[in-house]
């Protein structure tokens, strides 16, 4: 490649390019990520345009790693490995998106007048405006995640929006995006079109999921309703992360008394974007129609008798094992408390192993022996 440094076209790219850096370190010690990310998002846009322009070879970023790393020699993000993420990160969503074709379509025709010219630029800071809002808002090491396994845009700034609003760690990120949170948002069957004014509606459709993914908790396939129940509470920070942001844990098999007889919830919640309680019951069996009845019930106790004046409607959310969506849609249509039904799966870790292994109680005593010892 010593050719390329010959390259006169490449020695005066090279040489702007260094100042651009030189100028992102100082915003940097006001803003590190942000223009961290706006940095990448740069190389990625000024390598992919040289590359469709110039002919300066296959090992055009090896050599550019070796001269950006010689200029800087204590900043890290030069490697040739991490140029080409760049890359790939500014040709993810630009390829992918309505702007850039606009932007593409007005720039190859050849009869384009000053106009278009002018179009090309606006819709290409349009999109810039937009990315700078959203993009640098998450670390650089979790948008290297997404590249590497979300594979279309829309997933993809689902996934970011979703990382802003509830502050992943990278490792969260990878868990939700692995358990496919994405396909599994809002898609629980409900009535709260019909039985929720319409801003409360999608706000809580939007937070139901179908199916809930428990595989934290190691299940066996016999397991029992409170055992479910019990397990949950004691993962309950992990349940709380399932379940989504607002979620407060009020409590398990939450006492109400009607008619001088007391009856239990099995699980519940406040949501405090929603600003009302949310009553959880739990099936370990395929989902009857008759399950919402005593669903039901608990809505109109908790109503009556817990919830405040400023409070709103108690929401339902019954978890089965399985069900028939059309025999969960025809039983809600005619209930007028708000309601939502999912599934809920988990990894099955078999008998066996589950008796070798030992309980809380054994496992304790056997730290307090050691530490006797």
């Amino acid at each position: 490649m010593g050719a390329l440094l010959k390259n006169t076209d490449y020695k005066k790219w090279l040489t702007e390019l260094k100042s651009t850096i030189k100028k992102s370190q100082l915003k940097a010690a006001v803003a590190v990520n942000s223009q961290l990310i706006l940095l990448y998002w740069d190389l990625g846009r000024q390598i992919v345009e040289k590359q469709e322009k110039s002919k300066w070879g296959s090992g055009f970023i090896d050599q550019l790693s070796k001269d950006l790393k010689a200029e800087f020699p204590d900043m890290s993000g030069f490697s040739a490995y991490n140029l080409r993420y760049c890359k790939a990160f500014y040709s993810f969503y630009t390829n992918n998106s309505i702007s850039e074709q606009a932007v593409r379509k007005l720039k190859t025709n050849k009869k384009a007048t000053a106009k278009r010219q002018q179009a090309v630029a606006k819709i290409e800071q349009a999109s810039l405006s937009k990315w700078e809002q959203l993009v640098p808002k998450i670390p650089w090491g979790h948008h290297i995640l997404i590249l590497k396994k979300v594979k279309d845009i829309t997933r993809a700034k689902f996934y970011i929006t979703q990382t802003i609003e509830n502050n992943w760690s990278r490792a969260v990120l990878e868990m939700q995006i692995e358990s496919n949170l994405y396909g599994r948002q809002g898609k629980a069957i409900n009535n709260f079109k019909h039985t929720l004014p319409q801003l409360d509606s999608d706000l809580a459709n939007a937070l139901l999921k179908d199916p809930y993914n428990f595989d934290f908790l190691n299940l066996t396939g016999q397991v029992k309703e409170q055992e479910l129940e019990q397990r949950l509470v004691e993962n309950i920070t992990r349940f709380l992360l399932e379940l989504g942001k607002g979620f407060a844990y009020m409590g398990r098999q939450f006492v109400i008394t009607v008619g001088g007889k007391e009856f239990k919830t099995d699980l519940l919640f406040y949501h405090t974007k929603l600003k009302c309680y949310i009553v959880i019951e739990l099936k370990v069996t395929e989902f009857e129609p008759d399950f919402l009845g005593k669903l039901n019930f608990y809505l109109t106790a908790i109503d009556k008798l817990v919830k405040e004046r400023d409070d709103k409607p108690t929401i339902g959310i019954l978890l089965c094992k399985n069900k028939n969506d059309v025999v969960v849609d025809f039983t809600l249509q005619d209930i007028n408390k708000p309601m939502g039904v999912s599934e809920f799966t988990y990894k099955e870790l078999p008998n066996n192993i589950k008796k070798a292994l030992p309980t809380v109680e054994q496992f304790t005593r056997q730290l307090n022996q050691a530490d006797d010892e």
